[in-house]
């Protein structure tokens, strides 16, 4: 059998990862290129080229091709994606009060149209007036649709409907929710549809501009992405449903740290430039989080691993609060472009504002920050009002100070809505800043770093005195300040899988003076019960003295760095479809899900009909994204109760699993 290559590439917030590897021989070549943000097929071609360089291979050896990504969880974790119109039938408002739609929703538009079913798929009529009223001004200001009917997880008719007068009238992508689960409970499932529109335009993006550059390269193999349960699904189901991909790149990472250290037992902890992301590995196996994954405070109805993510990261964001006797600094969780990168990417826009803002007398307000567009398309900008377009055009691709943006208080709240809306960066110190300055990173500009960290070290703090002697001092404080919090969010994921979530590392005094070792007569220590195991670029760099806070053994893999993109080609195909049986009535039992609804009366068809359908369905979306020879598993959970001496059926569960690895081009 010939030993064909797969390539695995990682999309993050800061870098593009790339790894060659090989069944036999494991990882081949790696190598890192910059995320473009502006057009993310600049910084995947750079990564991939290297890669090949390195490895000295024919494009023609390379037998499969497999994405993860962390934009879609950055994107959820910051608050930032495109703006989504929400159609919910047979909803009323205040089902937007129940799991924090309406948080989610913020100031999207929504529409309540007549309609739903009930649990047995029986309708209320449909009306779609108020949609088609709507639907010609409304599609010049959002960028994608969601759609949630009620009950539509057991009769999907009213959502196809109304997503196909969407499509005709609008053109632009619709998402329904019984499209990505099969569970009840509306209000979740219409955030998850709601999120899902969102993120649709980035991970087309990202997706598009990953087959281009592999069109162009002459690389014309299957492509896979990973889901956040770590199974591998094609590109164009990806394109479908991108919430899936929520903890893709976390799944694949834990994946692959399995894969790197053969260790069947350990606490995994992956820091990127925006989140860390931290798990458990139990007897080979990452738990999976049946309730649903939760990502930036919401709880989806995605099956994901059973990680947490926080923001917290190389280039977080530095929160000085200077109103108390002694200032107290915070890291997230928003991402902020590391100033040493910002001066790096634009070199002349960069250190000279630095040098002024040093020159002056006092510390101005927003000294040592900027703006500069991400670079998204102009489409994705639709719907700004019009102070935030006014802000919007002053800022362009080069690194603007915020001393001569921002001219009003109002403007600032201005600013972060762009941000928030993903179409703005700003740049700013953050801990990557603080290790150029030590010395333990060097790719970027340290003499921006350097003066960035100058700038902030002035702030004075209630006493009048500066936070900071020098820069190194306060990078110290920086880098310091990112352990213990790394700690803080390690300990808290742990406890919570003890079932002790209620304790929280960061507010207690116990757990603060078992962390930094305080004497006394009460002497309290922490310990790990496995080895932590540190992934990124940067763990070598932070995570030996997180792990020696934690009282762990401190694992960190050589391909720590690629560790994402090794779990993407290490994957296996996984889809799991679930069919149900209820009855409404004496003698009728109705087949839900996979197909129409089916109408029986005799239960054991009923039931036949159902475990038929699962296997049939599962084993056809294996198939369609990819997996080779795919086995399937059934498993039914049957909610039947004596009720006065007879039995009555609630509800059948059958729920069909195939899976399998994914095809892999053969060469020539």
């Amino acid at each position: 059998m010939a030993d064909h290559l797969l390539l695995g590439i990682d999309t993050g917030g800061t870098y593009t990862d790339a790894v060659l590897y090989s069944e036999t021989r494991g990882v081949v070549a790696r190598a890192k290129a910059l995320t473009t943000r502006h057009d993310l097929a600049v910084g995947i071609s750079g990564a991939v080229e290297a890669v090949l360089a390195e490895a000295q291979v024919p494009v023609a050896a390379i037998g499969l091709v497999s994405l993860s990504t962390t934009l879609a969880t950055n994107a959820l974790v910051e608050g930032q994606g495109g703006r989504a119109g929400l159609v919910m039938i047979g909803f009323s408002p205040d089902d937007l009060k129940r799991d924090g739609l309406a948080d989610a929703l913020g100031n999207d538009p929504v529409l309540f149209l007549p309609g739903g079913h009930n649990v047995h798929g029986n309708e209320t009529p449909l009306d779609m007036t108020a949609l088609d009223e709507a639907l010609p001004q409304l599609s010049q200001t959002v960028s994608s649709f969601a759609v949630a009917g009620y009950f539509a997880v057991r009769n999907p008719a009213h959502e196809q409907r109304v997503r196909d007068r969407i499509r005709a009238v609008s053109h632009l992508p619709v998402t329904c929710s019984h499209e990505l689960s099969s569970k009840l409970g509306g209000p979740r499932r219409a955030l998850t549809t709601l999120l899902n529109a969102r993120l649709i335009s980035m991970i087309d993006r990202l997706i598009g501009a990953c087959e281009d550059y592999l069109q162009r390269r002459g690389i014309h193999v299957p492509m896979m992405v990973v889901r956040g349960d770590g199974a591998l699904i094609s590109a164009a189901e990806a394109r479908l449903r991108p919430i899936e991909t929520i903890l893709s790149g976390p799944a694949a990472s834990l994946v692959g740290a399995r894969h790197l250290t053969g260790l069947d037992n350990a606490v995994v902890s992956d820091i990127g430039g925006t989140t860390t992301d931290v798990a458990v590995l139990d007897n080979g196996r990452p738990k999976l989080d049946a309730e649903g994954a939760v990502v930036g405070g919401y709880r989806t109805m995605v099956e994901a691993v059973a990680m947490r993510t926080f923001g917290l990261g190389g280039d977080s964001e530095v929160r000085i609060n200077d109103r108390g006797l002694k200032a107290k600094i915070d890291l997230g969780p928003r991402r902020f472009m590391p100033l040493s990168l910002a001066s790096h990417l634009h070199p002349e826009a960069v250190v000279s504002v630095l040098e002024r803002q040093l020159r002056a007398p006092h510390m101005g307000r927003h000294d040592g920050r900027f703006a500069v567009r991400t670079g998204v398309p102009e489409r994705l900008a639709s719907g700004l009002t019009a102070q935030e377009q006014a802000l919007y055009d002053k800022i362009g691709a080069t690194p603007l100070p915020l001393d001569g943006l921002l001219l009003s208080t109002p403007q600032k709240a201005t600013l972060d809505r762009l941000v928030a809306r993903g179409l703005v960066h700003i740049c700013g110190i953050t801990p990557s800043d603080a290790m150029h300055v030590l010395g333990g990173q060097g790719q970027w500009d340290a003499v921006a770093a350097r003066l960035g960290l100058e700038l902030a070290a002035r702030t004075k703090d209630g006493t009048g005195k500066p936070i900071a002697e020098t820069p190194e001092a306060l990078a110290r404080t920086l880098v310091d300040r990112l352990t213990r919090q790394s700690a803080d969010v390690i300990l808290s994921a742990c406890l919570a899988d003890d079932g002790v979530g209620a304790l929280d590392p960061a507010n207690s005094i116990s757990i603060d003076r078992a962390l930094h070792r305080v004497p006394g007569i009460v002497k309290f220590r922490i310990a790990l019960d496995r080895p932590l195991v540190g992934l990124g670029a940067s763990a070598p760099v932070y995570y030996p003295a997180i792990a020696e806070m934690l009282g762990a053994v401190s694992s960190i893999p050589a391909d720590a760095g690629v560790a994402n993109a090794v779990g993407a080609v290490v994957g296996q195909v996984r889809n799991a479809v679930t069919v149900f049986v209820t009855q409404p009535e004496e003698g009728i039992f109705i087949v839900n899900g996979a197909g129409d609804s089916v109408r029986l009366i005799d239960e054991e068809k009923a039931f036949s009909l159902a475990k038929e359908r699962a296997m049939t369905a599962a084993l056809q979306a294996a198939r369609a994204n990819g997996a080779d020879e795919p086995v399937v598993t059934l498993s039914e959970a049957i909610d039947a109760p004596e009720v006065e001496g007879s039995r009555k059926l609630i509800e059948a569960r059958f729920t069909a699993t195939a899976s399998g690895r994914p095809r892999i081009a053969q060469e020539g």
